[in-house]
């Protein structure tokens, strides 16, 4: 059994973004991402074997795709992201932590 608070704590060198596994086993993967102010590289997409599921809990997160269309995510939006749909986070909070939790099945 593992418990934990998805809301701390909050590392205090946030100088890169965070990414911690919750709980995963070979179907799924749950994972808390902390950013502030972090982007995806300029160049690149994230093109994930696995769908994802994504909620922003706090802050504010900008997502673009690849087929130029944008999602913005602020407190209580998710997303559920298909397979090899080719994304990238474009903008975050970064007078904030954006606090996330992704569901990758």
């Amino acid at each position: 059994m593992k418990t934990g608070n998805i809301y701390s704590p909050i590392p205090d060198d946030l100088s890169n973004e965070v990414f911690e596994i919750l709980v995963q086993n070979a179907s799924v993967k749950i994972e808390r991402i902390i950013s502030k102010g972090h982007t995806s590289p300029e160049t690149g997409w994230y093109d994930q074997d696995r769908a994802e599921w994504v909620i922003v809990l706090t802050g504010e997160a900008s997502i673009a795709f690849e087929n130029d269309t944008f999602v913005e995510l602020k407190p209580g939006d998710y997303i559920n992201i298909p397979a090899h749909n080719r994304h990238k986070v474009v903008s975050t909070s970064s007078d904030t932590e954006t606090i996330w939790l992704a569901v990758h099945y």
